[in-house]
């Protein structure tokens, strides 16, 4: 009876450390699927609003396209939205570089 009792002791220790490694399984999967690309993503963004220069064309969040006419010190920029037209946008309102927006955009082909 007693060699019955450690061979159930150690099928339940078995299934537990199967439990485990799937456990850490899951979380990885999860980190290389989800979190690493977001925070890859997050601090490109960053750089990108970070590296901003004068004669740059953008796209804000908002999606309004722009030239940027002026880099503030308080992290605004001077947007001219068309000429003679002038909006201050938050660095963190900047969505993408206009160029990668027009090669990044859907292209329909009409036969």
């Amino acid at each position: 009876m007693s060699n019955y009792f450690i061979l159930l002791q150690s099928s339940q220790g078995n299934a537990q450390m199967m439990q485990m490694i799937m456990l850490v399984g899951i979380i990885a999967v999860f980190y290389f699927f989800m979190i690493r690309p977001q925070t890859k993503k997050a601090k490109d963004a960053k750089n990108f609003q970070n590296n901003l220069q004068k004669g740059d064309k953008i796209v804000t969040i908002a999606g309004i396209h722009g030239k940027i006419d002026k880099v503030n010190d308080d992290n605004t920029l001077s947007l001219e939205v068309s000429p003679g037209s002038y909006l201050r946008i938050e660095k963190s309102a900047v969505s993408m570089e206009w160029s990668k927006q027009l090669n990044s955009g859907a292209t329909t082909d009409k036969k």
